[in-house]
């Protein structure tokens, strides 16, 4: 399937598959990439020696001309701990998202149905990835991206570019009423808890409810002070593409994983 519209371009090089976002495409001094999982790329699927790995990696370096050693990817944990990146050498633990507003550091976060949210400034030239699971969309990760832009590289947020790269949509993000409770108790304060959380289907006499994950994304980026119009949204849900997609609410543990790229030249 060719996921090309008005928001994502759709490229194979060399057997790379990748989307684009049109916006960030503007900027000439930016690569960027979300990652399918055709060709073996499996970004980034754990495997005993990480070879797997180094291969994705590899892959994604080439079709983007860059050098894989300027590759930085965290250790992510589903915290909601932000981090500068000053060089490609430093390592990362228990680190969901990262910022730097140096050149040739392409900074990456790795999902399957998590959500990856890209930021630009081109006016500072500071970019930032950002791996927001239920647990970091909980803890607004999104929002605390773009507070460390503002407080450490003086950004101004209605300079900020946010895409938000295919993740799970409300159509399958399904959980039990205590994950529910959380949201509700996090997000009522917004007035949209209705759109946001909305009852499914039983099981077994359970109900299920769907939370609206990209919604709540949308809303606290917006709190934060990026204009609705630099809020992009891919609007790919990865478990309805996952013959495209790495998606854990569909391979479970088999699941690889799609990376998220962003780098300055």
């Amino acid at each position: 399937m060719d996921f090309t519209n008005d928001i994502v371009v759709h490229k194979n090089i060399d057997g790379t598959e990748f989307l684009q976002f049109r916006r960030l495409l503007e900027f000439p001094n930016i690569k960027h990439c979300y990652t399918l999982r055709k060709n073996g790329i499996s970004v980034f699927a754990k495997d005993g020696d990480g070879t797997e790995l180094k291969e994705s990696y590899k892959k994604v370096a080439k079709a983007l001309a860059f050098y894989e050693e300027h590759i930085v990817k965290p250790h992510q944990t589903h915290t909601d701990r932000v981090e500068i990146v000053n060089s490609a050498q430093e390592e990362f633990n228990e680190v969901d998202g990262l910022i730097t507003n140096k050149k040739d550091i392409f900074l990456c976060t790795t999902s399957a149905d998590c959500t990856s949210l890209l930021f630009y400034d081109d006016t500072k030239k500071v970019i930032a990835a950002i791996h927001s699971g239920w647990k970091g969309t909980l803890q607004q990760i999104g929002k605390k991206a773009v507070e460390k832009m503002v407080n450490e590289f003086g950004c101004r947020p209605a300079d900020i570019i946010c895409c938000i790269a295919p993740c799970i949509k409300k159509c399958h993000f399904e959980v039990d009423e205590d994950v529910m409770l959380l949201f509700k108790k996090e997000f009522e304060y917004t007035g949209r808890i209705h759109e946001i959380i909305e009852e499914g289907r039983k099981v077994e006499e359970k109900q299920k409810y769907n939370i609206d994950t990209t919604l709540i994304n949308k809303i606290i980026l917006k709190e934060a002070g990026i204009l609705p119009e630099n809020i992009i949204d891919s609007d790919i849900c990865t478990v309805c593409h996952a013959d495209s997609f790495h998606s854990y609410r569909v391979d479970k543990e088999n699941s690889g994983r799609n990376g998220a790229f962003i780098g300055m030249v």
